[in-house]
């Protein structure tokens, strides 16, 4: 189902899904290709993000944005081309970022979050990950919140994802030992083999909580949280005196219906911040750290170029394959930045 320039296709949320999403909670449709007003530009779209945070926008709960509307195209952003402008500051053909270009061929844009891109950018991909708000999300909680120094050990779960791997690898940069956690023996190779962890444990095996006790001899100083359920039971013995836990996501809880089973572990932790004297602070990328956005370009941009941070992505064809991908994305199907192309 190739893009055209006549027809833009759109994928709307069909039905709030119940647990895990399923393809009917999604709906493929097709209309005319808008045309911009004033002060509009019009965007097509070649490559689009789909990150973890979409689930909870497909729930009506209370969160810190707006859920997405039943019959709403499914949000995220995107890499595209300007097709034409009638905004002061772009122009047809501009290569850009807009962090608003949904699920879709096309997208109307008033310039509100979207950044011009180098149009000779080899890989324009990378600006929804490494370059993009992922990577922005691993720099900023590990340099802000985590406060990492020489010497001290940082976890990080989801170790060879776009926001793990960036997490362990900037650690590294700045001197740290680092011990990813990751699903399957291939991704574990990868994240010690390419990425340069110090050690990475695989989260499917029943041993987890032994093998990171023997990964962690000295406790650990820094744990960046983008995964929750297990993996936290694991962690939380090991956290040290005055260590700092980041917490941008919650991966392995955001299909959960229900609370999960066992203990309530609330008072563990609550004495365990009490008596550790641990600093644990959620953050919402752009809302907190939105202005940085450029000093995180400036630093990352030729770490990558000069290979001190690899990239690892994981690419669809084909917008109507998105559905699928983001059900796959859930269940840890991806190895790498998981990122849709649309069009040439």
């Amino acid at each position: 189902m190739p893009q055209t320039t006549t027809i833009n296709r759109q994928i709307l949320l069909a039905s709030r899904p119940v647990g895990a999403p399923v393809p009917d909670n999604f709906k493929l449709v097709e209309s005319a290709v808008p045309t911009p007003g004033q002060g509009q530009m019009l965007l097509r779209n070649l490559w689009m993000s789909l990150d973890p945070y979409m689930r909870g926008r497909m729930s009506d709960a209370k969160s810190y944005a707006e859920p997405v509307a039943v019959g709403d195209v499914m949000p995220c952003g995107g890499v595209s081309r300007v097709v034409e402008s009638n905004l002061d500051g772009f122009a047809a053909g501009d290569l850009v970022m807009c962090y608003t270009a949904g699920w879709q061929d096309y997208s109307l844009s008033n310039g509100s979050m979207v950044f011009k891109l180098d149009p000779n950018m080899p890989e324009p991909s990378q600006a929804l990950g490494v370059l993009g708000m992922p990577g922005f999300t691993g720099y900023m909680g590990l340099l802000d919140i985590g406060q990492p120094k020489p010497g001290e050990t940082v976890v990080v779960a989801a170790a060879t994802g776009p926001v793990g791997s960036v997490v362990g690898q900037v650690a590294k940069l700045k001197g740290c030992r680092v011990v990813g956690i990751a699903g399957g023996p291939e991704k574990c190779a990868y994240a010690v083999d390419e990425l340069g962890f110090d050690a990475c444990l695989d989260h499917k095996l029943d041993s987890l909580a032994d093998d990171l006790v023997n990964a962690c001899p000295d406790g650990i100083d820094v744990y960046f949280e983008n995964v929750g359920g297990k993996v936290f039971d694991a962690v939380m013995p090991l956290l040290n005196p005055h260590s700092r836990v980041p917490v941008c996501g919650l991966i392995a809880q955001y299909n959960a219906t229900e609370l999960p089973a066992g203990p309530d572990r609330l008072p563990q932790l609550m004495r365990l911040l009490l008596s550790q004297r641990i600093r644990m602070q959620a953050f919402i990328i752009f809302d907190n750290y939105g202005p940085h956005y450029p000093d995180f370009l400036k630093e990352m941009t030729p770490w990558v170029a000069e290979g001190k941070v690899k990239v690892k992505e994981h690419r669809v064809e084909g917008l109507e394959n998105a559905p699928q991908a983001f059900i796959g994305l859930l269940e840890g199907q991806n190895f790498g930045k998981m990122v849709v192309k649309i069009s040439d």
